[in-house]
């Protein structure tokens, strides 16, 4: 199961809005066969793409993160193969989230030994994305964000470059291409002017303050959130949005991306934007440096409101630390 996982991640930010998956096929004496994973959307599912070239009778048991699909889509099901090449035991991570599929009914029903969950956690974790749009309807929302030992991201004067170091930023890369989009904001594109390349970008510009020849509308299909108007102009699509108490609506604009297709965004920006939209956040990927600036007048990473009781904070759960040096890079989850 963990080469299943393994395979999968090779086609991490191809596979949206269809799920993560590797498939592993194995001989009688558990000799590894036949590999596969899924890695395009609308290409081979990974157990079509592990079994198209085995006679049947070849593989004895079949690995695979994710249950077997019954349905036809852009590809015929894969249970079908499956029982069609004549494996005759089947492993598999998890139960798809979707209800309606009932692939380990169906391989049950054609005299295939099914094992099910096998590393769940690991294969759930894999797979948070789909899980949230199939369960929810809704886009995954991830924040990142790098800070220094003190909270900060930017002195009082906007002087941000660089908090970390280049090894964090050769990860941010990595992470920014798992996510269908990414998201900042106005005040980070009027103070920063970043390319921030990426196929598809959100920003929230509520009064149409950027300046068009900005190096972030450069390239990629390009959203803009607004109160103005509603408009098409080269690559770049105006979206009229909702205001309240003098902000963007974030509830409207993360309903609005699920309508788009868009089943993941990150949103990379300062400490306003963060903060509004923590109460949405799936998931945070924090990089810390070894740095303090000792003034409490820098920006801060969350910075959204007033409290006076220290039980007012937001709790969260870590999930890994690892390093990146000199900096760390801290994943933490809502509690």
């Amino acid at each position: 199961m963990e080469k299943c996982i393994e395979l999968a991640k090779k086609a991490e930010g191809l596979t949206s809005p269809n799920p993560l998956v590797g498939c592993v096929v194995t001989d009688e004496f558990d000799n590894i066969i036949s590999t596969g994973y899924h890695r395009k959307y609308g290409e081979f599912h990974a157990e079509r793409e592990a079994l198209q070239n085995l006679k049947k009778g070849d593989g004895h048991t079949l690995y695979v993160n994710l249950e077997p699909c019954t349905h036809f889509g852009k590809t015929p099901p894969c249970t079908d193969i499956i029982i069609e090449k004549g494996i005759k035991h089947v492993v598999i991570g998890m139960r798809d989230p979707n209800l309606k599929v009932s692939g380990i009914e169906k391989l049950k029903e054609a005299g295939i030994e099914v094992t099910c969950p096998v590393l769940e956690d690991e294969c759930k974790k894999l797979n948070e994305v789909f899980i949230k749009n199939v369960q929810e309807k809704k886009t995954f929302v991830a924040i990142k964000t790098a800070a220094t030992l003190d909270g900060k991201i930017a002195t009082s004067t906007g002087s941000s470059k660089w908090v970390t170091s280049e090894n964090a930023r050769k990860e941010v890369r990595k992470i920014r291409n798992r996510y269908d989009a990414i998201m900042t904001s106005s005040t980070t594109v009027i103070a920063d002017n970043p390319t921030m390349e990426h196929r598809k970008k959100i920003i929230i510009d509520r009064e149409l303050k950027t300046d068009l020849s900005s190096k972030i509308y450069e390239s990629g299909e390009i959203y803009v959130f607004n109160e103005k108007t509603d408009k098409i102009q080269n690559n770049i699509t105006f979206i009229k949005t909702p205001v309240k108490d003098g902000k963007i609506s974030l509830e409207f604009v993360f309903e609005k991306l699920y309508t788009l297709g868009i089943m993941s965004v990150l949103i990379e920006s300062g400490g306003k934007l963060n903060g509004k939209a923590l109460k949405y956040a799936d998931k945070i990927y924090h990089f810390i440096a070894p740095k303090i600036t000792g003034d409490n007048n820098s920006k801060s990473a969350f910075d959204f409101r007033t409290i006076t009781d220290i039980n007012e904070c937001l709790n969260f759960k870590f999930d890994s630390i690892t390093n990146f040096e000199p900096d760390i890079l801290a994943i933490y989850y809502p509690i």
